[in-house]
Formats: structure tokens, C-alpha cells, sequence
């Protein structure tokens, strides 16, 4: 056995109940762990900047009633309610830039 694979340290993985030796990537170690969709935590879908807010916490909202104005490459983007509710929380500001996958509000 050659000295690089002496030194690797193999981990266990589990699939449909079988175990199988194997080593990592450092991209899988550090991949973020799958989060089941929330239909109540509404998300940014692309990087952009917040430019309008319609609605404030306690707020009731329609499906498909516009929540927040999101710009991004010179195009305004209606973020719109999932579901009929009430808005829990606001998580964003007026001229915030957000990343992708960022929560910006919660409809219960």
C-alpha cells in the first residue's frame, strides 16, 4: 500500500442501509446540509436590492399579493405571498442588498 492512501482516513457512508468505506471531497465535507422547503419563509431567488416593502409584521396577505420589490440587474421582481396569512416577521430593509436564498419574510 503506497504511503498517500496509508495516510487518508476513510469515512462511513450510509446508503439504503448498506455501509461502504469511502474518503470525502472537501466540496461534500462542506456542502450545507439539505433544509426541506418552508412554504412559510419566503426567500430571495436572486442577489438584488430591495427597493420597495408593502407589508409590515401582523399584516393579513392574499396568495399571490405583492410583499417586497426586489432589484436586480436593472429589473424589478414582485415577491408575492405563497399562501393566504399573516405576516409574522419582515427580515429585510429598505435598501438592503441581499444574497440568494436569504429569508425575507415569514407568512404564517
Amino acid at each position: 500500500m503506497s504511503e498517500v492512501k496509508k495516510k487518508q482516513r476513510l469515512s462511513t457512508l450510509t446508503i439504503d442501509g448498506g455501509k461502504y468505506l469511502t474518503t470525502f471531497s472537501d466540496k461534500y465535507k462542506n456542502k450545507k446540509p439539505y433544509e426541506e422547503n418552508n412554504p412559510n419563509l419566503v426567500r430571495s431567488f436572486l442577489p438584488g436590492t430591495i427597493v420597495e416593502i408593502m407589508i409590515k409584521a401582523g399584516d393579513k396577505v392574499e396568495e399571490g399579493e405583492v410583499l417586497v420589490i426586489l432589484e436586480a440587474m436593472k429589473m424589478r421582481n414582485e415577491i408575492v405571498a405563497p399562501h393566504d396569512g399573516k405576516v409574522k416577521k419582515v427580515f429585510v430593509s429598505l435598501g438592503q442588498m441581499v444574497p440568494k436564498d436569504l429569508v425575507m419574510v415569514e407568512v404564517d
